[in-house]
Protein backbone atom coordinates (compact mmCIF):
# COMPACT_ATOMS: atom_id res chain seq x y z
CA UNK A 1 0.00 0.00 0.00
CA UNK A 2 3.08 2.37 0.85
CA UNK A 3 4.58 2.03 -2.50
CA UNK A 4 0.87 2.49 -4.40
CA UNK A 5 0.85 5.61 -2.61
CA UNK A 6 4.76 6.21 -3.75
CA UNK A 7 4.21 5.34 -7.27
CA UNK A 8 0.86 7.59 -7.53
CA UNK A 9 2.83 10.69 -6.06
CA UNK A 10 5.61 10.30 -8.62
CA UNK A 11 3.06 9.70 -11.60
CA UNK A 12 1.01 12.90 -10.79
CA UNK A 13 4.11 15.01 -10.01
CA UNK A 14 5.71 13.86 -13.17
CA UNK A 15 2.12 14.54 -15.22
CA UNK A 16 2.16 18.12 -13.89
CA UNK A 17 5.78 18.69 -14.99
CA UNK A 18 5.05 17.56 -18.24
CA UNK A 19 2.00 19.73 -18.76
CA UNK A 20 3.69 22.54 -17.78
CA UNK A 21 5.02 23.28 -21.55
CA UNK A 22 1.31 23.04 -22.94
CA UNK A 23 -0.72 26.24 -22.60
CA UNK A 24 -4.56 26.31 -21.84
CA UNK A 25 -5.02 29.35 -24.27
CA UNK A 26 -3.24 27.17 -27.18
CA UNK A 27 -0.08 29.23 -27.19
CA UNK A 28 2.64 27.25 -29.00
CA UNK A 29 6.33 28.34 -27.71
CA UNK A 30 8.58 26.22 -28.47
CA UNK A 31 11.21 26.40 -26.93
CA UNK A 32 11.78 29.70 -27.02
CA UNK A 33 12.55 31.30 -23.49
CA UNK A 34 11.78 35.18 -24.19
CA UNK A 35 9.94 37.71 -26.64
CA UNK A 36 10.10 40.94 -27.13
CA UNK A 37 7.84 43.81 -28.44
CA UNK A 38 9.24 46.68 -30.22
CA UNK A 39 7.93 49.95 -29.80
CA UNK A 40 4.98 50.11 -32.84
CA UNK A 41 5.17 53.67 -34.13
CA UNK A 42 1.89 55.11 -35.49
CA UNK A 43 2.80 55.82 -39.53
CA UNK A 44 -1.10 56.29 -40.14
CA UNK A 45 -1.93 59.70 -42.28
CA UNK A 46 -3.90 60.49 -38.75
CA UNK A 47 -1.68 60.29 -36.01
CA UNK A 48 -3.88 60.07 -32.82
CA UNK A 49 -1.63 61.40 -29.66
CA UNK A 50 -0.60 58.15 -27.91
CA UNK A 51 -1.72 55.19 -29.90
CA UNK A 52 1.68 54.03 -30.38
CA UNK A 53 2.74 53.46 -26.73
CA UNK A 54 -0.95 51.68 -25.99
CA UNK A 55 -1.00 49.80 -28.57
CA UNK A 56 2.65 48.43 -27.70
CA UNK A 57 1.50 47.79 -24.51
CA UNK A 58 -1.73 46.01 -24.95
CA UNK A 59 0.32 43.49 -27.60
CA UNK A 60 3.03 42.89 -24.37
CA UNK A 61 0.39 42.48 -21.55
CA UNK A 62 -1.53 39.92 -23.91
CA UNK A 63 1.29 38.26 -24.69
CA UNK A 64 2.44 37.95 -21.03
CA UNK A 65 -0.83 36.90 -19.70
CA UNK A 66 -1.55 34.50 -22.11
CA UNK A 67 2.19 32.17 -22.21
CA UNK A 68 4.61 31.64 -19.85
CA UNK A 69 7.51 33.47 -21.94
CA UNK A 70 9.62 36.34 -20.72
CA UNK A 71 9.56 39.82 -21.71
CA UNK A 72 13.29 41.15 -22.49
CA UNK A 73 14.26 43.86 -24.66
CA UNK A 74 17.35 42.63 -26.31
CA UNK A 75 17.98 39.51 -27.97
CA UNK A 76 14.60 37.83 -27.45
CA UNK A 77 13.52 34.12 -28.86
CA UNK A 78 10.28 35.64 -30.22
CA UNK A 79 10.22 39.21 -31.78
CA UNK A 80 6.99 41.16 -32.46
CA UNK A 81 7.63 44.55 -34.52
CA UNK A 82 5.22 46.38 -36.86
CA UNK A 83 3.92 49.75 -37.39
CA UNK A 84 0.35 51.32 -36.74
CA UNK A 85 -0.70 52.12 -40.45
CA UNK A 86 -3.83 53.20 -40.44
CA UNK A 87 -5.92 55.17 -38.23
CA UNK A 88 -9.05 56.46 -39.79
CA UNK A 89 -12.71 57.65 -39.25
CA UNK A 90 -15.37 57.23 -41.84
CA UNK A 91 -19.21 58.18 -41.65
CA UNK A 92 -20.88 54.69 -41.89
CA UNK A 93 -24.86 54.60 -42.44
CA UNK A 94 -27.19 58.02 -43.38
CA UNK A 95 -30.23 59.14 -42.23
CA UNK A 96 -32.40 60.31 -43.90
CA UNK A 97 -31.40 63.79 -44.07
CA UNK A 98 -27.84 62.45 -45.63
CA UNK A 99 -26.02 62.99 -42.73
CA UNK A 100 -24.11 60.18 -40.90
CA UNK A 101 -26.29 58.58 -37.92
CA UNK A 102 -23.19 56.11 -37.48
CA UNK A 103 -19.03 56.78 -37.87
CA UNK A 104 -16.48 54.16 -37.54
CA UNK A 105 -12.69 54.05 -36.67
CA UNK A 106 -10.43 51.83 -38.20
CA UNK A 107 -6.81 51.07 -36.54
CA UNK A 108 -4.64 48.71 -39.10
CA UNK A 109 -1.43 47.41 -37.80
CA UNK A 110 0.93 46.01 -40.02
CA UNK A 111 3.26 43.25 -37.96
CA UNK A 112 6.49 41.41 -38.38
CA UNK A 113 6.85 38.34 -36.07
CA UNK A 114 10.27 36.90 -35.92
CA UNK A 115 10.60 33.43 -34.56
CA UNK A 116 14.85 32.98 -33.63
CA UNK A 117 14.27 29.77 -32.98
CA UNK A 118 12.24 28.39 -36.31
CA UNK A 119 12.21 31.00 -39.10
CA UNK A 120 9.41 28.79 -41.18
CA UNK A 121 7.17 30.37 -38.42
CA UNK A 122 8.29 33.94 -39.28
CA UNK A 123 5.91 36.34 -41.09
CA UNK A 124 4.75 39.84 -41.92
CA UNK A 125 1.01 40.85 -42.13
CA UNK A 126 -1.41 43.14 -41.48
CA UNK A 127 -4.15 43.77 -38.79
CA UNK A 128 -7.24 45.89 -38.77
CA UNK A 129 -10.31 46.09 -37.08
CA UNK A 130 -12.94 48.87 -36.26
CA UNK A 131 -15.40 50.21 -33.38
CA UNK A 132 -18.78 51.94 -34.79
CA UNK A 133 -19.72 54.77 -32.49
CA UNK A 134 -23.16 57.35 -33.09
CA UNK A 135 -21.98 60.44 -35.28
CA UNK A 136 -23.46 62.41 -32.50
CA UNK A 137 -20.62 61.97 -30.56
CA UNK A 138 -16.86 63.29 -30.53
CA UNK A 139 -14.97 60.45 -29.93
CA UNK A 140 -12.80 61.67 -27.08
CA UNK A 141 -12.75 60.30 -23.29
CA UNK A 142 -15.09 57.28 -22.89
CA UNK A 143 -15.77 56.73 -26.28
CA UNK A 144 -11.97 56.54 -27.45
CA UNK A 145 -11.57 54.55 -24.12
CA UNK A 146 -13.85 52.01 -25.19
CA UNK A 147 -13.05 51.66 -28.83
CA UNK A 148 -9.41 51.34 -28.02
CA UNK A 149 -10.13 48.86 -25.94
CA UNK A 150 -12.26 47.10 -28.61
CA UNK A 151 -10.29 47.59 -30.90
CA UNK A 152 -6.82 46.35 -29.10
CA UNK A 153 -8.47 43.27 -27.68
CA UNK A 154 -9.30 42.08 -31.13
CA UNK A 155 -5.93 42.84 -32.75
CA UNK A 156 -3.56 41.61 -30.08
CA UNK A 157 -5.46 38.18 -29.82
CA UNK A 158 -5.32 38.21 -33.52
CA UNK A 159 -1.92 38.63 -33.65
CA UNK A 160 -1.32 36.29 -31.01
CA UNK A 161 -3.85 33.67 -32.32
CA UNK A 162 -1.29 34.37 -36.34
CA UNK A 163 2.04 33.96 -33.77
CA UNK A 164 1.82 31.68 -31.16
CA UNK A 165 -1.60 29.86 -31.56
CA UNK A 166 -1.67 26.10 -32.24
CA UNK A 167 -4.91 25.42 -34.11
Amino acid sequence: MKHLKFILLILASYSLVNCSIYSFTGADTGDAKTFQVNFFQNNAELVEPGLDIDFTNALQDLIQNQTNLNLTTLGADLIFEGEITEYRIAPMTATAQNTAAQNRLTIGVNVRYINTKNEEKDFEKRFSFFFDYPANAQLTGGTKDEAFEVIFERLTQDIFNASLANW
